[in-house]
């Protein structure tokens, strides 16, 4: 009798799982985790609005208006010769007070002689100073956050990037400069408010 010639029995190789295999117990968790985590993502805090706020206008707003003023738009009044407070006055047909925080203040400081005679307006008896109590000097913010705080402000400026970051703010009004007039955007009875 001969020898009986000896094969590999493939079956009885023990078979192996993939370590990214969904039936693993440690990739079913993290899979878990991830829709957990989108469905966190899914729910986002929308901020309360007033009830002073119809539609998208501010009817708690009222004369005599207080307006934040920012430096490019001190700096654009003097360019095109505008007199600030007279020249609101004549926009918005009622008293107005241009207020000005500390930050604005500072980062004209920074500007240097250059900007002197904003400066000098800035200084104006007439503006009413807001200190500020947070830390740095950057006027966007500052001014931003006082206006979420306080829905009582028109702000004044010239900048596209704060323009736009106040319009995701409901019943804020803009003031911004057009052709040699001061304009306000979201105010409807104001002069030369666009429709």
């Amino acid at each position: 009798m001969g020898k009986a010639k000896r094969t590999r029995r493939f079956a009885e190789v023990k078979r192996l799982l993939n370590p990214n295999d969904s039936r693993l117990k440690s990739v079913q968790d993290k899979l878990k985790k991830k829709e957990e985590e989108t469905e966190k993502n899914a729910v986002r805090n929308v901020p309360q609005v007033a009830s002073s706020l119809f539609f998208k206008y501010n009817t708690a707003l009222g004369p005599p208006y207080h307006i934040l003023v920012d430096t490019n738009f001190i700096n654009f009044s003097i360019q095109n010769k505008l007199e600030l407070v007279q020249s609101m006055m004549d926009c918005l047909y009622a008293k107005s007070i241009p207020c000005i925080t500390d930050c604005v203040m500072a980062e004209l400081e920074k500007l240097g002689p250059k900007y002197r005679i904003a400066l000098r307006v800035a200084r104006d008896p007439r503006f009413e100073r807001l200190p500020c109590l947070h830390k740095g000097t950057y006027a966007d913010d500052c001014i931003v956050q006082r206006v979420t705080q306080h829905k009582c402000f028109i702000v004044a400026t010239c900048d596209r990037d704060l323009k736009r970051r106040i319009r995701k703010i409901p019943g804020i009004p803009i003031m911004y400069i057009s052709r040699r007039k001061y304009t306000i955007e979201r105010l409807p009875e104001a002069y030369g408010a666009p429709l």
